[in-house]
């Protein structure tokens, strides 16, 4: 895993499950058949074809706005980067910009 070349995953402006969904699929490439739901955010993540750094910015609004699917993303993030600790890593970036591939 190359954390010198991150996927960001930039939530600013998600205000909504429905919105973290279409970011995620379009800052990992997920597939067509993504069903925009927790649990297939899930395996996505547990099946990703190459190593990923994830480098989550700007979640600091969502996670005000909506708290409880807030933490349901986190653990989400958590377990996949847990049960595949050599092909994901998720990062929570604290400040404001955040440079790598998107």
């Amino acid at each position: 895993m190359r954390l010198d070349d991150p996927v960001v995953l930039d939530l600013t402006g998600v205000e909504d499950k429905a919105a973290l969904m279409d970011r995620c699929a379009d800052a990992l490439g997920l597939p067509d058949w993504f069903g925009r739901n927790w649990d297939a955010l899930a395996d996505c993540l547990t099946d990703l074809p190459r190593p990923v750094a994830l480098v989550v910015t700007g979640w600091q609004g969502y996670a005000e706005a909506r708290p409880r699917e807030w933490r349901t993303a986190q653990e989400v993030f958590a377990t996949a980067a847990d049960e595949n600790p050599t092909r994901l890593s998720v990062l929570l970036s604290l400040g404001g910009g955040f440079g790598g591939s998107s």
